[in-house]
C-alpha cells in the first residue's frame, strides 16, 4: 500500500515537473514508462495552473480595472508553466503554415522558428482569451479558468491517446502516450475540475464550454493530421491552447 501511494506521488511530481517550472523533489525516479503513466495527472496539473490564475484574478479584480486583473491572472499562469503550451502553439502554427510538405514542416518544428504565422496565432489566441475572460462575471471567470486549463490538458491527452505520432525520422508509428486506465483517470480529473463552474454557472455553461473546447481542439488535431499525418509535441501545445480558448468561447456564448 505504501509503495503504491509513493508511486502515485512520484507520478504526480513528474507531471508537475513536465508541465510547470515549479520545484519538485530531486530524487524522482525516471523512465519512459513512468512519464507515460504520469500523463493521467496532466488535467489535474492544468487545474492547479488555472487555480493560480483564478486566485490572482480574485485578488486583483476588486482593486484594478477588469482587463488589468485578467492580464495579471494570465501572466501568472504563463509564469507557472514557462509558456510551455504557448511555445508549442507558435512552433506548430509557424511550421504547418509555412512548410510545403510533411518533411519540411517537421524540420521547421525542430528548428523552433518564431515567424509571422506563429506570432499572429499566439497574439490572436492571447487577445481572445483576455477579452473573453474579462467579459465574464468574476466568479464565473475564476471557476472558468480552472475548468478551461484542465480541459485544455485533457485535449492534449486525447490527442496522444488517439492519434499517430509523426516521427521526424520520416516514419509514422502509433506511440501510445497514455494508457487506457490513465485516459480514464485524466478524464475523471477533468470532470472534477468542472464542478466549481457547475456550481457557479450551471451545467449548461459547462456543457457549452466543453463543446467549444472539443470543437477547437479537434479542429487543430485534424489540421495537424492533414499536414503531417499525425502530431508532434508542438501540436499538443496547439491543441491545448485551442481547446482552452474554445472553452472560454463556449462559456461566453452561453452567458
Amino acid at each position: 500500500m505504501r509503495n503504491a501511494v509513493r508511486l502515485e506521488a512520484d507520478l504526480f511530481w513528474l507531471a508537475l515537473r513536465y508541465l510547470t517550472v515549479l520545484p519538485v523533489p530531486r530524487a524522482l525516479p525516471e523512465s519512459d514508462d513512468l512519464m507515460v503513466r504520469a500523463v493521467k495527472y496532466h488535467p489535474g496539473i492544468g487545474a492547479l495552473v488555472g487555480l493560480l490564475g483564478a486566485l490572482v484574478l480574485w485578488a486583483t479584480a476588486p482593486v484594478l480595472p477588469g482587463m488589468v486583473a485578467v492580464l495579471l491572472a494570465l501572466a501568472a499562469t504563463l509564469l507557472m508553466t514557462g509558456a510551455f503550451h504557448e511555445a508549442g502553439l507558435v512552433g506548430a502554427v509557424e511550421a504547418m503554415a509555412a512548410g510545403r510538405d510533411r518533411a519540411e514542416i517537421i524540420a521547421l518544428m525542430d528548428q523552433r522558428r518564431f515567424g509571422v504565422y506563429g506570432a499572429l496565432a499566439l497574439g490572436l489566441v492571447l487577445a481572445l482569451k483576455v477579452t473573453l475572460i474579462a467579459a465574464l462575471p468574476l466568479a464565473v471567470a475564476a471557476a472558468g479558468l480552472v475548468a478551461a486549463h484542465a480541459t485544455g490538458r485533457m485535449a492534449s491527452v486525447h490527442v496522444t491517446g488517439t492519434t499517430i505520432h509523426a516521427r521526424s525520422e520520416g516514419m509514422q508509428k502509433f506511440v501510445p502516450k497514455v494508457t487506457p486506465d490513465g485516459y480514464r483517470v485524466a478524464l475523471t480529473l477533468t470532470m472534477v475540475a468542472l464542478i466549481p463552474l457547475t456550481l457557479v454557472a450551471g451545467i449548461g455553461s459547462v456543457l457549452c464550454g466543453f463543446a467549444g473546447a472539443v470543437l477547437l481542439g479537434q479542429a487543430f488535431r485534424i489540421w495537424s493530421i492533414n499536414r503531417i499525418g499525425g502530431y508532434t509535441g508542438d501540436c499538443l501545445g496547439g491543441a491545448q491552447q485551442l481547446a482552452e480558448l474554445g472553452f472560454y468561447l463556449g462559456l461566453a456564448l452561453w452567458l
